[in-house]
């Protein structure tokens, strides 16, 4: 082969290397994350400090292209999803990326009212209104609302809860109108919209977006949690963990580097997350010694069982405890003998 033939071989190569890198396919790879101490993260006022640490766990997640999903394919702990398992029906990037960091501010807000409620400490749960997460295509709510816009009054009402919202359009049919009155940033619109029958759900009508509550919690003392682009509510259960203990002069971590997952619900429930296999993977390689895991009441295939199949798999001494809520992790920590 001639000089000239190597060279145009070699940027044929190079070019398809490139183009490869850049060339997105319609699926999305996720891969073990980071474990992140959460003493630096969450700051009671006047909150108490402990010798061990918890930490939440993340899993990274990016658009797939020709290498990356090629080196999905190969690795155990990288997994690869169809874009339509995680995106709603015609959800943009930006509505998840939104959607995902709201159920992060649900999950510091949960957080907050159960260690709180747990530590006898004084708190208030305020309703601020419901955030529309999503708008549907080729609905009525196209043409006025989208993603972020926070709705205040439907006909006059200022609603306490979304599910209050639904069971109020829940009682009238396709080609009534309702009023909406809305906030975008700093602005302030009162729009009529006619309703439409919802895509697959045959006599249901509504006028096509799917929201979420926005509540504030207020508490005594202060409470901040800095979860800069985190998104998801896979750290309720560990930030629950952090404000508790910050709120006690007993130290909950016995000096031990504890971490888990799982989404927090108001009552103390933990409820399970995606991707913790690959959690477990990070939680080790930061050396953890302690790792909550949603129990899910034992169920076959819960994220517990997928948890120990990884711990074994990679064989760490990192200890996987099962839970089911904020109380049962508590009660662990209370038995644990320290270091």
């Amino acid at each position: 082969m001639s000089r000239k033939a190597k060279l145009s071989s070699f940027i044929f190569v190079l070019i398809l290397i490139l183009a490869s890198t850049f060339i997105t396919l319609p699926y999305y790879v996720t891969k073990p994350g980071m474990a992140e101490e959460l003493d630096p993260v969450v700051k009671v006022d006047g909150g108490y400090h402990s010798k061990g640490e918890f930490m939440l766990t993340t899993v990274r997640m990016g658009k797939a292209n020709i290498y990356s999903y090629l080196i999905a394919k190969a690795s155990k702990y990288q997994e690869l999803y169809p874009a339509k398992e995680i995106l709603s029906d015609n959800e943009t990037d930006q509505e998840y990326n939104f959607r995902q960091l709201n159920m992060m501010e649900g999950s510091k807000e949960s957080a907050m009212e159960v260690a709180y409620k747990n530590a006898g400490k004084p708190f208030k749960s305020i309703f601020k209104g419901i955030y529309v997460m999503h708008v549907e295509e080729k609905m009525p709510a196209a043409d006025i609302l989208q993603s972020g816009d926070r709705i205040v009054k439907l006909d006059g009402t200022a609603f306490q809860s979304s599910k209050d919202f639904i069971h109020y359009l829940s009682g009238k049919k396709a080609g009534d109108q309702v009023e909406i009155t809305f906030e975008r940033g700093s602005s302030h619109y009162t729009k009529k919209v006619k309703l439409a029958e919802l895509p697959g759900e045959k006599g249901r009508a509504g006028i096509g977006i799917t929201l979420i509550d926005d509540r504030d919690v207020k508490t005594e003392p202060k409470v901040s949690i800095d979860s800069e682009k985190i998104g998801g509510p896979s750290a309720g259960l560990m930030f629950s963990l952090e404000i508790y203990d910050q709120l006690n002069k007993t130290d909950m971590t016995k000096g031990y580097k504890i971490a888990g997952t799982g989404e927090i619900f108001p009552d103390g429930t933990v409820g399970p997350i995606g991707g913790i296999q690959q959690k477990i993977v990070a939680a080790d390689k930061t050396g953890a010694e302690i790792f909550f895991a949603p129990n899910e009441k034992g169920i076959k295939g819960s994220n517990y069982r997928e948890a120990l199949k990884a711990a074994k798999d990679i064989k760490t001494s990192m200890k996987i405890v099962p839970v089911d809520s904020f109380s049962d992790a508590v009660k662990y920590l209370e038995h644990l003998k320290g270091k």
